[in-house]
């Protein structure tokens, strides 16, 4: 935990930057009947019904100190997809930095090994020399600050029927974009201070023989 608060703490290095990355699923989901539209002094109508028609998955990066995110659609999300997630990080929004440092959970397909499952050993090294990952504790998927992200794409952009993938595409980007340009950002307050002092607990104690 002290790990990724110090890493917070830190200022901009345009050479190292802080990028928080997760995933969350999102369910595609379509009208069984067509809704009925807006009318003057009356709302859209849509009906109770609705029909499911697959599931999709969204990468999320945020780089909190540049008050900037993106979001990457894709139809599931393996090891594979974090691999190719992981060399598009380096070679596409992080050309220039030496290292990109990575705050992100324990998901069992969150690993060096899923880039040598998907690359050759040479490019997947390759990758890895670019990245260093700094996980989030067990139970301690909050302090990853893309959370924030999702909750906020979940309220402001997915409380809606969507039932195709590419809908799905324009819609989030559409999103990300408007968020972007508002530089909206997370004011995080919690240090290694305040972790010592609320969350003592956690802290194993020193022994006193």
């Amino acid at each position: 935990m002290e790990n990724i608060l110090d890493l917070y703490a830190q200022p901009y290095d345009p050479d190292r930057p802080v990028v928080c990355f997760d995933e969350r699923p999102c369910q595609l989901i379509g009208e069984k009947r067509v809704a009925t539209p807006v009318q003057p002094g009356k709302p859209a109508r849509y009906d109770s019904e609705y029909e499911r028609k697959g599931t999709s998955n969204q990468f999320g990066f945020f780089q909190p100190l540049q008050n900037w995110r993106h979001l990457k659609p894709t139809h599931h999300r393996k090891s594979e997809d974090f691999a190719l997630c992981m060399q598009y990080l380096v070679d596409v929004l992080f050309p220039e930095a030496r290292e990109v440092r990575v705050v992100l959970d324990n998901l069992n397909t969150h690993t060096p090994a899923a880039l040598y499952k998907t690359f050759e050993p040479s490019e997947a090294l390759r990758i890895l020399d670019r990245i260093r990952f700094h996980y989030t504790p067990k139970h301690g998927s909050w302090l990853n600050m893309v959370e924030f992200e999702f909750s906020a794409l979940s309220r402001q952009c997915l409380n809606r029927r969507i039932p195709e993938f590419e809908q799905l595409s324009e819609v989030v980007g559409l999103w990300e974009e408007k968020r972007n340009h508002r530089k909206a950002t997370v004011n995080w307050l919690f240090t290694v201070e305040d972790a010592r002092t609320k969350l003592s607990r956690l802290y194993p104690q020193p022994s006193l023989s």
